[in-house]
């Protein structure tokens, strides 16, 4: 059987990456304009690890507002959650592919290196109406552990207690795919809804 074949009797669980995949994700045009300067400046001026930290749980928001900057300037914690909170939005497409997926019978979970801020995605957009919230890198399972770390995949692998290849796998990143490609996943490179619509066929899924 092919890297990209499924066995015919199997119904394959998705792992979906989230920002840039399912939701919009603002930090690279509406963060950089939201403290004033281009995202190259933002990237100079930015602590090297904080958001990094964050992401994998190892500080809280309070310690990254006041290390978020790698000269210690403070930042308004409230205002950027309330920023980002106004950017997050379905990408095109996504929300009605998702339910079908749901409709035909598919477990969805997410695979995201995210904060604790998943929960503001949450309540704004609900996505745990299509997909379980199991894999954040700021806790459970895949906690401390961010794709394309290998420690990622057999977190989620483990944990759904499945063969690699009973999962398909699909982010917007390719070293994230190719991540998952390597620990025996399905992976698909996310390039929008139509054309993630048109892959999944391809493999023999039915919704």
């Amino acid at each position: 059987m092919g890297a990209s074949e499924l066995a015919p009797s199997a119904k394959p669980v998705l792992l979906l990456d989230v920002m840039d995949t399912i939701v919009y994700d603002p930090f690279f045009q509406d963060m950089p304009v939201h403290f004033g300067m281009s995202f190259k400046e933002l990237l100079a001026q930015k602590h090297p690890s904080a958001w990094l930290e964050f992401e994998c749980g190892d500080i809280d928001e309070d310690q990254l507002f006041a290390k978020f900057f790698a000269d210690g300037r403070r930042v308004d914690g409230g205002a950027l959650k309330d920023m980002l909170v106004s950017k997050y939005r379905w990408l095109p497409g996504m929300e009605p592919l998702l339910a079908r997926l749901v409709a035909a019978g598919y477990r969805l979970h997410a695979c995201s290196n995210y904060p604790t801020w998943y929960r503001l995605i949450e309540a704004k957009l609900a996505p745990s109406r299509y997909l379980s919230w199991t894999f954040v890198s700021c806790e459970g399972a895949m906690k401390g552990h961010r794709k394309p770390a290998r420690e990622a995949y057999e977190a989620c692998i483990e944990e759904l207690q499945l063969q690699p290849a009973d999962l398909i796998f699909v982010d917007d990143r390719k070293v994230n795919v190719e991540g998952a490609r390597a620990a025996g996943m399905h992976g698909i490179l996310f390039e929008g809804a139509d054309a993630l619509e048109q892959e999944l066929l391809r493999k023999g899924l039915s919704f």
